[in-house]
């Protein structure tokens, strides 16, 4: 009888000491990015492709990758009508270089706006798996700033809208540009 009880003593400490296995689904919705729409400015209904948009974040020397198996200079270049960025989840502001035509051997045709977003940040639990994700809200007073040191009419971003200041899920369109 003693032999049994040890046994199942055994048995309990061992089985107690194994974990499920803690894999988060790649399906589970993390930290979002901010999705930008482009529109065409003449017709604001009407979304515009971008042509070989490049964004790079300050601090960043390559830019934003929107083609993962891209070559060399052509995974930091787009031409939707749509990008996601990632926000900055240790800070409360982020600013991004938007470069309009880049690589085009005619440098007249590169055109570079600054836009700076400011948003408070909130750490969410997704689960044990998946530990935290930060969700944005952008700061309804001044959520950005297109800033330039070139006058407004040599700008390609000529108005930008935000359309949500929530920024939990990455198909909701946060914010509009229009050039």
């Amino acid at each position: 009888m003693k032999k049994i009880i040890a046994f199942l003593m055994i048995l309990g400490f061992a089985s107690s000491s194994c974990e499920p296995d803690d894999i988060c689904d790649p399906n589970t919705p993390t930290t979002p990015r901010m999705l930008i729409q482009f529109f065409d400015i003449s017709n604001p209904s009407v979304a515009k492709n971008v042509t070989n948009l490049k964004v790079i974040g300050e601090g960043m020397t390559e830019g934003v990758i929107f083609t993962p198996d891209g070559i060399d200079e052509a995974k930091y270049l787009t031409s939707g009508t749509s990008i996601l960025l990632p926000l900055n989840t240790a800070a409360d502001i982020v600013k991004y270089s938007f470069i309009l035509n880049s690589g085009n051997k005619n440098p007249l045709l590169i055109n570079t706006d600054n836009l700076e977003f400011k948003y408070t940040r909130e750490s969410v639990y997704v689960s044990r798996a998946c530990g935290f994700k930060t969700t944005f809200n952008l700061d309804p007073g001044n959520p950005f700033t297109l800033s330039d040191a070139k006058p407004a009419d040599e700008m390609w971003i000529k108005y930008v809208i935000v359309a949500q200041h929530n920024i939990t899920y990455e198909n909701e369109t946060i914010i509009k540009i229009f050039f």
